[in-house]
């Protein structure tokens, strides 16, 4: 993206949410949350229905066009009246995937009658009258209508601004807010645009609500660390525990960022990869369908919301890639979970613990090619806890695991676990990857990787990962697989942050995968000055520090016992 671009959307993005975050009143973060993305949502869709609505217009009035309406053959009234006739026919906007909107779903008709509506109006809509309690009520009427008109996104959309505590001027506010979303710029489109502030405000809601945000949503550069190392170019994508869903987005984006490499067009290429995706939570579950249709993903996200453990919703998927930040440590997760489910193979997980249900659900369905990453709390490298360490092993032993990285702390929103990737396949065999990648062998062989130290501190809390630090690692592992050089990058063990091990080498560290055991200890470089005289010197400074202490403590007393307050 060029830096106009980015400067554009970073205002764009920073007013935006400065203004909502004023107008959300008392409202807490979380159904805010749904009131503001889903006006988004409505955006965007209103959004594209005008630029299509332009595009006849412009195909009316072209004589070599088909759909051309010669002014010789009508009055001018008659003209227009054929031109808004024709502008209203269904599907010319079906035809290009477009949602059809009804008069009263459309943006222009909430903006113009939102202010009407607060206590309650009658309104004309398509001819009909239809009484308006509230902005809410408006709201949710536009909704029912675009579920109405789109069997596809019947279930998808939250219909419940009417029972929003919010005060009724501040909704319809925040519906004059969203309009000042440009649709047009000179490089981006609308829904380059509104993609963006979509995943933009889920990640400002995420640290709003603080340890609930993280169930819906995974820091970006998390997402795309894992989707430039595992490269979902083409196939079948699938997350189990999707949340909003992160890694379709970034999979879409990683498409656009490599196409060029591969010279191939990036809008065909998408469309080569099929989204399937699962989530219990309900209203999660409609903020990631919303976030597919706003990017024009086609998806499958099951038949409704449910639980992966005991309603799975794609039975017979093999995926090509399989990735999920699953909820870290949850317990009780197994009420009417079959002791015998064949899910788990390599063992029956504890039921204080859910990391390896989750990890033997993802390879169960992962197809023979397949690869899978899970991200897990660093306890799932060396717990012995039950079973675990037998199911570890046993992964270990079947040679599934491929690489680990351990990732530094403070990068998540809703939790401070320290937290690690698994990345596994079921074939380690020289083959040609879904991404063109010419594989080596690497039977009996496992990369570790300690990326603690890498990425920067964003804000007083929060760490991140730069682009330059993802490219490191994903670079590193592309090039140990293939065993080629990729952008420069040639792979050799590195001191303090990678190490090729062989299982011979797990084995005797008792199967524990934390990275530091295998990477060691970085080297230090020889600042050329003797041991004698470098602690000559720092205990002359540690001195030189115990003294300025004790006349600063001293100074400090005698100001308290001044103040009547003596020690």
């Amino acid at each position: 993206m060029k830096q106009t671009e980015q400067q554009f959307l970073k205002e764009l993005e920073a007013k935006l949410w400065n203004a909502a975050d004023k107008l959300r009143s008392t409202l807490d973060a979380a159904q805010y949350k749904h009131a503001v993305l889903g006006l988004i949502f409505v955006k965007y869709v209103s959004d594209a229905f005008k630029i299509r609505q332009d595009e006849i217009k412009t195909a009316l009035a072209e004589p070599d066009n088909e759909y051309y309406l010669d002014p010789a053959d009508f009055s001018e009234e008659e003209l227009q009246e054929e031109i808004q006739a024709e502008l209203e026919q269904r599907d010319f906007y079906t035809e290009k995937n477009v949602f059809w909107l009804p008069i009263e779903s459309r943006w222009q008709f909430l903006q113009d009658n939102g202010p009407l509506v607060i206590g309650g109006a009658e309104l004309n809509i398509d001819g009909k009258t239809k009484k308006i309690t509230s902005v809410g009520h408006l709201i949710d009427n536009a909704l029912e209508g675009i579920e109405r008109d789109n069997p596809k996104l019947k279930g998808v959309l939250n219909k419940s601004y009417s029972s929003l505590k919010i005060d009724q001027a501040k909704l319809n506010e925040l519906i004059n807010l969203i309009a000042t979303i440009p649709f047009v710029h000179d490089d981006l489109n609308s829904k380059d645009i509104l993609g963006h502030v979509y995943e933009y405000m889920l990640g400002q809601f995420a640290l709003a609500e603080g340890k609930k945000g993280g169930q819906f949503y995974t820091p970006a550069s998390i997402v795309t660390l894992i989707v430039e190392m595992i490269e979902p170019f083409e196939g079948r994508v699938y997350d189990p525990a999707m949340g909003s869903g992160g890694f379709f987005v970034q999979s879409e984006k990683f498409i656009e960022r490599h196409a060029h490499e591969k010279q191939v067009d990036a809008l065909t290429q998408k469309h080569k990869i099929s989204i399937y995706g699962q989530e219990y939570n309900h209203t999660t579950w409609q903020l990631a369908a919303m976030n597919m249709a706003i990017r024009g993903l086609d998806y499958d996200f099951g038949k409704e919301p449910a639980s992966t453990y005991t309603n799975v919703q794609h039975p017979d998927l093999r995926a090509d890639f399989i990735m999920a930040n699953p909820p870290f440590n949850m317990k009780e997760w197994n009420t009417g979970v079959d002791d015998n489910d064949p899910r788990f193979k390599y063992g029956q997980p504890p039921s204080g613990n859910a990391n390896f249900a989750w990890m033997q659900h993802m390879l169960h369905h992962l197809a023979p090619e397949g690869s899978l990453a899970l991200l897990l709390a660093n306890g799932s490298m060396s717990s012995t806890t039950n079973n675990e360490g037998t199911i570890r092993q046993a992964l270990i032993e079947n040679d599934l695991i491929e690489c680990m990285v351990a990732l530094p702390g403070q990068l998540f929103t809703n939790t401070q676990i320290p937290a690690c990737i698994w990345f596994l396949t079921k074939n380690k065999n020289p083959r040609v990857d879904k991404a063109g990648r010419k594989l080596r062998g690497r039977k009996g062989e496992v990369l570790f990787i300690d990326a603690r130290n890498l990425g920067f501190m964003k804000d007083r809390v929060l760490r991140d990962f730069s682009f330059d630090d993802i490219q490191k690692v994903a670079d590193l592992f592309h090039a140990w697989k293939t065993g080629e050089t990729v952008n420069g990058v040639t792979y050799e063990d590195q001191a303090g942050f990678c190490k090729s091990a062989t299982l011979a080498e797990i084995t005797k560290h008792d199967f524990v995968l934390t990275p530091g055991r295998y990477v060691g200890a970085a080297d230090e470089i020889d600042d050329g000055v003797p041991f004698v005289e470098k602690m000559e010197m720092l205990t002359t400074k540690l001195s030189e520090q115990f003294t300025e202490s004790a006349k600063l403590e001293a100074e400090i007393k005698k100001n308290l016992a001044g103040l009547g307050y003596e020690l």
